[in-house]
């Protein structure tokens, strides 16, 4: 008979931080051991004497956490933390592949060119299979050269838009993106 207990399932959590303090919250995170991410994407700021790229959070005001929901009360003594997000008064889970899109969201890659005929309509579920968000499982927007996809994280109520050229997508059905 094993006495030992089961390892708790880890789900991602999306943690309420104050305004500009994601990345201190973050490292906090990582002082205590906690597996936390926080999506960033370069930008450029103009002032009236120069233009600067900055990383900023994709999301502002909100840490990812992978942990179990029992041990969601240690991140909420950590300083700069506020609360995290509950969905029906029970804290949100995160599905796999909406951090895995917000990884390829905020992930900096190159350009690459390839050749080739997608059928892909408006509506359609795509993944892309090149380029810089290689892997990215959207709705696709907009047909055209360059289709404009969304990136729709449900937990959060969050969309993004991203423009990718049509060779680099290829359709897959609800089934296919419901497994991951």
């Amino acid at each position: 008979m094993d006495l030992s207990k089961p390892e708790e399932e880890k789900n991602w959590y999306a943690i309420f931080t104050k305004p500009r303090s994601e990345r201190k919250v973050l490292q906090r995170m990582l002082d205590h051991e906690i597996e936390a991410f926080l999506p960033l994407v370069k930008t450029v700021r103009q002032w009236s004497d120069r233009k600067k790229t900055l990383e900023v959070p994709l999301i502002p005001s909100y840490v990812f956490v992978h942990m179990p929901e029992k041990d969601l009360f240690k991140t909420l003594p950590i300083q700069g933390t506020v609360n995290v997000l509950k969905h029906l008064g029970k804290p949100a889970k995160i599905r796999e592949i909406e951090i895995e899109n917000l990884r390829i969201l905020s992930g900096n890659g190159e350009n690459h060119q390839i050749s080739g005929c997608v059928n892909v309509s408006r509506g359609d579920d795509v993944e892309v299979i090149n380029g810089p968000f290689m892997g990215l499982i959207a709705t696709c927007l907009q047909e055209g050269k360059n289709h404009r996809v969304i990136v729709n994280i449900d937990s959060l109520g969050s969309c993004f838009n991203v423009n990718i050229p049509m060779s680099f997508l290829r359709k897959i059905n609800k089934k296919e993106n419901l497994k991951v």
